[in-house]
């Protein structure tokens, strides 16, 4: 299965190796495309997963700030998420 995030008309991302926690779907980066993801200074904290760490989207002329999150140093149970990214702030994600 080929799961796919797309947002304003450009696709942001396509893997057959995603990794799914709390329904959102992780990618591996090198299935990210280059340049749609902007550096952000957001941060937020999970108590199980730990520090998330946030892009901005920048797809077909826009900006979708903070739309794109990942863990560099996730905690022990989150561990194969490590350096993934996920999406939302209306990302679509779909499975094909």
């Amino acid at each position: 299965m080929t799961v796919v995030a797309k947002w304003n008309g450009e696709t942001l991302a396509r893997s057959d190796d995603t990794v799914i926690v709390e329904g959102n779907h992780y990618f591996p980066p090198n299935d990210v495309a280059r340049g749609v993801l902007a550096p952000s200074d957001k941060t937020t904290h999970c108590p199980w997963k730990g520090t998330a760490h946030y892009h901005s989207v920048n797809a077909g002329g826009a900006i979708n700030k903070d739309a794109a999150w990942y863990y560099p140093e996730p905690k022990e149970k989150a561990s194969q998420i490590k350096g993934r990214i996920a999406f939302w702030n209306g990302v679509e994600v779909t499975e094909e």
